[in-house]
């Protein structure tokens, strides 16, 4: 007797640690049927990837939802919305979705961007964009009488800010007395950048300087050697800029192998 009673007790804990086991493995049961804890897992992984932070009222509201997406769910499948033709295509079109981020996901780990790829691709910013910079401000309007009129105005003392604001109709700058602030010279139109290298600190253009815009009065402000970012200042932009490109070369591939008929 004592032999069966010990028995007994035993496959109850047993039991009872089973029970204990697969509910540890779901966060509810929903009319008997249980709601997988991984489901909760996966949306937690989603929302931490949005860069916000899982406390314990996030994560029961998260619970919440994943119950409610239950409840829903068994209802809309009571009703058989699960067999229709539209349904079965959002489906195919969701699983391609899925899949095909897989697909970039695992050829991003399989082909990360090198600290050399990244060293490179900054050293020809770096050569691109060295050199001088320069502060320049600029008067924009349409005629080259208009330019050679301010021009005049200048020559007798007109405060060059004033009249930008008034008459430039590049609205950018003209807002700001003319400035363009600091740029790499070959970041401006041939003609705008040809005239600007020629001015000395403080001096304007004599005469309009033509370009696909209209005519502009130039002034130099001020001149420096470029003030580039540091490697490592810009390394997690050009990882991810150079990690795209490389995913849009790996696309392009694909589908220059693909037959398509």
């Amino acid at each position: 007797m004592k032999k069966t009673l010990l028995s007994t007790m035993v496959t109850a804990a047993l039991l009872g640690s089973l029970a204990l086991s697969a509910s540890a493995q779901n966060i509810a049961i929903v009319n008997g049927k249980a709601v997988p804890k991984a489901r909760m897992d996966a949306l937690v992984q989603q929302v931490t990837q949005s860069g916000q932070q899982i406390t314990p009222d996030i994560e029961g509201k998260i619970k919440e939802e994943i119950v409610a997406r239950e409840i829903f769910m068994q209802e809309a499948q009571k009703r058989g919305l699960d067999a229709s033709d539209g349904f079965k295509s959002q489906m195919e079109l969701a699983r391609q979705t899925l899949l095909i981020r897989e697909l970039f996901e695992d050829y991003k780990k399989a082909n990360p961007v090198t600290d050399e790829e990244m060293k490179a691709e900054y050293d020809k910013f770096v050569a691109a964009n060295g050199g001088k910079e320069y502060k320049a401000s600029h008067i924009l309007v349409a005629t080259e009488a208009e330019a050679k009129a301010i021009i005049a105005q200048l020559k007798k003392g007109g405060n060059f800010a004033a009249i930008a604001k008034k008459s430039s109709t590049d609205k950018g700058s003209g807002s700001k007395g003319g400035d363009l602030e600091w740029a790499n010279p070959s970041s401006y139109v041939k003609e705008f950048t040809e005239a600007l290298i020629l001015l000395k600190k403080g001096q304007t253009t004599d005469t309009p300087v033509k370009s696909q815009f209209g005519y502009h009065i130039i002034r130099l402000d001020d001149e420096r050697q470029a003030q580039l970012p540091k490697f490592e200042e810009v390394k997690p932009e050009i990882a991810k800029q150079m990690q795209q490109q490389k995913l849009v070369t790996f696309q392009q591939d694909l589908r220059a192998a693909a037959k398509v008929e």
